[in-house]
């Protein structure tokens, strides 16, 4: 199921590059007719389902819950592809998917690639499932602003060398991404201090203790301080431009740090799954 995801994947972009980014213009980038026609948004909708049910084999093996750092990437990738396809209904955002199709074939193809060995306990716990949730769609959320960041920056540095290429010119003005930025990272931090709090109510339930302080948890605080310095740099100070997604990548990469990262170690540096 993995490799029909990754091919669907692929093929839409494929078919995105070939038929309007390779020869994209100004004038037909700059017409309603640019956004996705209602076969690709099927073709992109079937291509998450069939993620979906990769994600659900992979998680479930009839008995156990299995959760490491590839099923961790490609749940918040297809997550973040998910809210792409409900967000692009009201605004035109498909230049993300220049940036999102090539990740989501790759992290769909992961959970074939790394057998998850990691084991989560504590399935039948309200307070363990609220906390997964709020960090997957933190984690989600963060991803799709980072690629909106991404874009943005490409975008803001073709300005400034004077060859804004067709594809980039057609997407919404700055300030508009900008405001579309900015909201996403808002809905994530909130989420992702739900998720902080969640943890620590859920690490004394299993623990006995308020806060387990290791690598995992240094990278989740010090990533809700950057972007929490960000916001405050947004409201109070203006901060925008390339400032704000210096901040918004290095966050975002502080975040992936704290359990996709340490996963990573320990299952394919250290070939440790506990």
């Amino acid at each position: 199921m993995h490799v029909l995801a990754a091919a669907i994947y692929t093929a839409l972009g494929f078919h995105l590059w070939r038929t309007r980014w390779r020869t994209a213009s100004v004038n037909s980038l700059a017409t309603p007719q640019h956004g996705l026609r209602p076969w690709e948004r099927v073709a992109l909708l079937a291509a998450l389902v069939a993620h979906a049910m990769t994600i659900r084999f992979a998680l479930f093996d009839g008995i156990n819950l299995h959760f490491g750092f590839a099923l961790a990437l490609s749940v918040m990738v297809w997550l973040a592809i998910a809210l792409y396809w409900i967000e692009s209904l009201y605004a035109r955002l498909d230049g993300l998917l220049m940036i999102g199709l090539p990740v989501a074939t790759i992290t769909s193809l992961l959970p074939g690639l790394f057998v998850d060995p990691h084991l989560l306990t504590n399935i039948d716990s309200p307070a363990f499932r609220l906390h997964l949730l709020m960090a997957m769609l933190a984690y989600s959320f963060f991803t799709l602003a980072a690629l909106h960041a991404l874009l943005m920056a490409a975008t803001e540095r073709s300005l400034h060398q004077g060859r804004l290429s067709p594809l980039l010119a057609g997407l919404p003005p700055l300030l508009t991404m900008e405001s579309i930025l900015f909201r996403l990272i808002h809905i994530a931090f909130v989420l992702l201090s739900i998720t902080l709090i969640s943890g620590i109510f859920f690490s004394e339930h299993l623990f006995g203790q308020a806060l387990r302080f290791d690598h995992k948890t240094f990278f989740a605080i010090l990533s809700w301080l950057i972007f929490a310095a960000l916001l405050i740099g947004r409201h109070v100070y203006g901060w925008r431009g390339r400032l704000a997604l210096r901040w918004t990548l290095t966050g975002f990469i502080t975040l992936l740090l704290a359990y996709v990262g340490s996963r990573f170690v320990l299952e394919v540096i250290l070939n440790r799954g506990a």
